[in-house]
């Protein structure tokens, strides 16, 4: 059944000027043509299709690409519904612009389900602009027209046939076509959607081509290398750089702002050199003096230590409340009580924090960076700098690695402060390893005292849950939170959600799969313990709690409903595919667990196989089945995004150790305090599924993430009768 575009002719018109859906409304037309009537640059049909004299077809693909396949995807959808061929698509990262660019950033898994409909109408406009062109032409109907492989075609009749090439003057001419009808192509027709595509960077990126923040280079680059406030927060009090400027090829040293302390006080120096390795010698002669005072009671003994004292009392605030929890807990069968936490995590970006920026002799900024939120990043610039938002210009690189990281902006306020610095000349600033783990947005720690009620028919009756966090004001700080609807929230009748809250310094921000990554384990983990109790297995504890196919509602307004049918359907799925039992592994340190979570849209049930030996966990397989939707829009990016994910909660299962903070300072180093998974560290083999249902695509970035870890975590029960309730997970 083929799709048709919910818009009202005044949304489409707005989607149009915003995101030039229709293009009539963005043509910007080259003066010179060729014979076919089209610039030999290329006629500019909208804000994402130029069409070439060679029939070519250049798509640009307006949101930051870092490794998750968007750059690929996207254009997908628009040459699905413009209707070429994919080899005669090529690909350009489009330029950071709100005003034609709408909703241009990466995260959460959210590109797919922001773009899926707006993308294909891009796609779809352009071609019936197109059709009635050709229409207009030959004096014919345009419903009696059809396209193929980038050509209007006339069947039977005289056969006419043009190119878009032929037809893209014309076409640019004509009205805009009305959204009632214009229809999206019927699924059964699509050509490439299904179809897996390369990465369209991958051949540059094996020939080390630069294509990264890091990479950029323009005339007259010089590099500037940070000094910045030990602890986060604090401030620059004294700083004595003789022995820096006396150093051959150092610029100057320039006191700056991140926009981390208040009142936006200096809290950095940048070094400016001609190189980054002379900038960063001449740092180490500095003499600095810093104000931090009010940060230095903040460490990682005194949060574990305050969270005990929290957790022993009662929680500050209720923030979600069913029925009577605590009389079906003094009433019940069996009770099951048991702590959990996990730490502060850094992204370990593999590619550092950096970026390039120019100050212009008439106040304009412009930056070269690879962000995951350029429009973020342009308001917190402006807000520190003190200049209007029009006066910046920002040029999308490719990034190397985001996971959520790079929605934050502390690196471009620096660098736009060292370009102001030092105006006229490109200065590249990049954070070195040390830079990158000690001035992170962590993945905040957190503490759950958990509380559960079985009845005598060994059901499910209550919960209750003390969650120790970090906030201030009374309200959690950014990706401190926990959701009122975690599940079996929704599905009980008795429920208690507390809140207490501890304060820090630390920046706290997304990490892949945010919130989702540690209740996962949390929750997974603790239902695994409840249906031990019961005598069931975890899967079979869901299965029944999900009960009958239904939407459950979300924790808050704009989150998505929970549809216990999909989760259950993905639960089979994985179960059948892994041969589960629920049986005990025979063979002495081995076992098998469980995982469900439902992530950003995404419905994911995975399996895990591990070893025990030597007091060291090694995990043997994962499976993993999901559910995004109907369609699986690029299959083969799918898989890589989704074994990727479960690795990297294998990851944060296993191998990468806490942030530790001591005196308000944090004192991870490097990659020696903070590992990341290595190839002998990866299972033999990630298995994956995958459960279509009749719903929207969504994204892939986060949801394989969060069930690994709850797996990794049962698994090490089954196969050692040690239940760990702290990541990592060590063995005592």
């Amino acid at each position: 059944m083929s799709e048709t575009a919910a818009l009202s002719r005044r949304s489409f018109l707005t989607v149009s000027v915003a995101a030039g859906a229709a293009f009539a409304l963005e043509a910007r037309l080259a003066l010179a043509a060729s014979d076919a009537g089209v610039a030999p640059s290329g006629r500019e049909l909208t804000a994402y299709i130029r069409i070439m004299a060679d029939n070519t077809v250049v798509i640009g693909s307006k949101n930051p690409e870092m490794g998750q396949g968007i750059k690929v995807m996207l254009p997908m959808l628009i040459a699905e519904e413009l209707d070429v061929d994919w080899a005669q698509v090529r690909i350009e990262q489009a330029a950071v612009d709100p005003k034609r660019y709408p909703d241009q950033w990466s995260g959460g898994s959210m590109s797919t389900p922001l773009n899926w409909l707006p993308m294909r109408q891009a796609g779809a406009a352009a071609r019936a602009m197109l059709v009635a062109a050709a229409a207009r032409q030959w004096g014919v109907g345009a419903e009696t027209l059809r396209t193929a492989q980038g050509h209007v075609v006339e069947p039977g009749g005289r056969g006419r046939r043009a190119s878009y090439a032929e037809l893209a003057d014309a076409a640019s001419r004509g009205a805009v076509p009305d959204p009632a009808g214009l229809k999206l192509k019927d699924p059964r027709d699509f050509r490439i959607i299904g179809r897996s595509q390369k990465g369209v960077d991958v051949p540059k990126i094996v020939r080390g081509e630069p294509l990264f923040g890091i990479d950029v280079r323009l005339p007259g680059l010089v590099h500037a290398a940070l000094v910045k406030c030990p602890a986060i927060g604090g401030t620059l009090a004294h700083f004595d750089d003789t022995r820096a400027r006396a150093v051959p090829g150092v610029l100057g040293v320039f006191p700056i702002a991140s926009g981390q302390a208040a009142d936006r006080r200096n809290d950095a120096l940048v070094v400016i050199a001609g190189s980054w390795w002379t900038a960063s010698q001449a740092r180490e002669t500095l003499d600095v003096t810093w104000d931090t005072a009010a940060q230095a009671a903040f460490s990682t003994e005194g949060y574990d230590r305050k969270a005990t004292a929290l957790l022993a009392g009662a929680a500050q605030q209720v923030f979600a409340k069913t029925g009577d929890a605590d009389k079906a807990i003094a009433g019940a069968a069996k009770v099951v009580r048991a702590d959990y936490a996990y730490p502060f995590l850094p992204h370990a970006t593999l590619e550092p924090q950096n970026c390039t920026a120019l100050w212009h002799a008439d106040g304009r900024l412009e930056f070269w960076v690879p962000a995951q939120d350029p429009e973020e990043g342009r308001g917190e610039v402006a807000k520190v700098l003190g200049i209007a938002p029009e006066a910046i210009t920002i040029h999308l690189t490719r990034v190397g690695g985001g996971f959520g990281r790079r929605l934050m902006s502390d690196y471009m306020v620096l660098a736009g402060g060292a370009a102001k610095s030092l105006p006229g000349r490109p200065v590249k600033l990049i954070f070195d390893r040390n830079d990158d783990l000690r001035n992170d947005y962590y993945r905040p720690a957190g503490w759950h005292r958990l509380t559960a009620a079985i009845g005598a028919d060994n059901r499910l009756l209550a919960l209750k849950d003390h969650f120790v966090t970090f906030g201030a004001a009374g309200k959690p700080l950014r990706a401190a939170q926990m959701s009122a609807a975690e599940f079996p929230v929704p599905v009980l009748e008795h429920v208690e959600l507390g809140q207490s809250f501890l304060e820090t310094n630390l920046t706290t921000g997304w990490l892949r799969a945010p919130t989702s990554n540690a209740m996962a384990f949390v929750f997974q983990s603790f239902l695994d313990e409840v249906a031990e109790a019961a005598g069931k297995d975890l899967p079979g504890l869901m299965r029944e709690l999900l009960g009958t196919a239904r939407e459950l509602p979300a924790g808050r307004e704009g989150d998505p409903a929970f549809h216990t049918g999909r989760a259950r359907a993905v639960i089979d799925a994985v179960t059948k595919s892994a041969g589960w039992t629920g049986a005990r592994a025979s063979a002495p340190g081995k076992g098998r667990g469980f995982g469900f979570y439902f992530s950003h849209r995404g419905y994911f049930a995975e399996v895990a196989d591990v070893t025990v030996a030597g007091g060291q966990i090694r995990v043997d397989k994962i499976w993993i089945a999901g559910d995004i939707g109907a369609h699986v829009i690029n299959p083969i990016n799918a898989e890589h995004q989704s074994q990727g994910a479960a690795l990297e909660g294998l990851a944060q299962a296993l191998v990468m150790q806490p942030v530790v903070q001591a005196d308000g300072r944090v004192t991870t180093d490097n990659f020696g305090d903070f590992p990341l998974l290595r190839i002998d560290g990866k299972p033999a083999e990630v298995a994956l599924s995958w459960v279509p249902s009749d719903f929207p695509p969504t994204g892939l970035g986060e949801p394989a993430l969060p069930p690994v870890i709850p797996a990794i975590a049962n698994a090490v029960r089954q196969a050692t009768g040690q239940r760990l309730r702290s990541l990592p997970l060590r063995l005592s």
